[in-house]
């Protein structure tokens, strides 16, 4: 599948297809957020979606377009984050198998969730030739069907279902902005976004020890990032050929974000904002906060894109 050729359609049907199983997340304002940023935010609020993350909409409306047929021999993915979690808990509902590649040192709490889904974990070494060797293996014995977490049409245009409801819920926006990492969330947020608000602009943050997407753009060419180092640790991976086309074409600048910065939209937003959120989903708080570029006075929707935090290991406590 083409991801060039996800379309707003594409989006509206996703939006039918996972309303009976995800949660229609809240949008949410904080006037202390809006006089620290000085301007107006509406918090898009997938902290709150199933399994703690928009990655719920997209493995949700992959799992369920596949025909019956595809389906009874289950899904397969590489992951140690959240769109395993999301997979799994989407096969579940569905009534089929989830089979999730790891890597042995995934954190222990990432691997109980996984299986607390119902997931079928096969362990390998943490590189990503062993990653993806070991789920050909799975893919070969058991005819899964493989659901990328970014690269995926489905996938995408799942993701594209946050922003729907952020547009249907609060009109009139200036801007929208979500973190980047694959670009699954990102390259969704901007279709839907400029198929039903063309002059809202649409920007992405990304962490300064993680910045590909940014350098990308500005190349004009995919520039993967080789060994980031960033507390966003659900922003490391670098766009796909499919994602980086739709950014190139409807996004209006990507800004990066000191780790300072990162710590502090995170930690502003438990104090004031009283939203768990994970230090990814803080980077385009902190980008507000870094004011590197003037949004003074602007309607900007925000998209939280997720609430899994290691409460054993906050970032300010280090």
């Amino acid at each position: 599948m083409q991801a060039s050729m996800t379309t707003i359609e594409d989006i509206r049907r996703a939006a039918e297809r996972i309303q009976p199983y995800a949660h229609r997340t809240p949008v949410l304002t904080c006037a202390s957020l809006d006089r620290m940023t000085g301007a107006q935010l509406y918090l898009k609020c997938e902290n709150l979606q199933k399994v703690g993350a928009f990655k719920f909409r997209g493995a949700c409306n992959a799992v369920f377009s596949l025909s019956d047929r595809e389906a009874e021999h289950g899904v397969a993915t590489h992951s140690s984050g959240n769109h395993a979690q999301a997979l799994a808990l989407a096969a579940r509902l569905r009534g089929i198998p989830a089979y999730i590649v790891m890597p042995s040192n995934a954190p222990a709490v990432k691997k109980a969730a996984v299986a607390g889904y119902g997931g079928q974990i096969t362990y390998c070494e943490p590189t990503q030739q062993a990653r993806e060797h070991t789920l050909q293996g799975i893919l070969a014995e058991t005819g899964a069907t493989f659901i990328h977490p970014y690269e995926d049409r489905r996938v995408i245009a799942g993701q594209g279902t946050a922003a729907l409801e952020l547009l249907a819920d609060t009109p009139g926006l200036d801007v929208v902005m979500a973190p980047v990492g694959g670009g699954g969330l990102l390259s969704g947020t901007a279709i839907a976004v400029k198929a039903l608000a063309p002059a809202c602009q649409v920007v992405a943050a990304e962490p300064e020890l993680a910045d590909d997407a940014h350098r990308s753009l500005q190349a004009g060419r995919i520039l993967p990032s080789i060994s980031p180092q960033t507390i966003a640790d659900g922003l490391l991976t670098s766009l796909g050929e499919n994602t980086f086309p739709i950014i190139q074409s409807l996004v209006s600048q990507i800004i990066t974000v000191s780790e300072a910065a990162i710590i502090t939209g995170m930690r502003v937003v438990w104090e004031r904002a009283k939203l768990l959120i994970e230090p990814s989903a803080a980077v385009p708080i902190g980008a507000l906060m870094e004011n590197k570029v003037d949004f003074s006075g602007l309607r900007i929707g925000v998209i939280l894109s997720g609430g899994n935090v290691d409460l054993d290991s906050l970032p300010w406590m280090d």
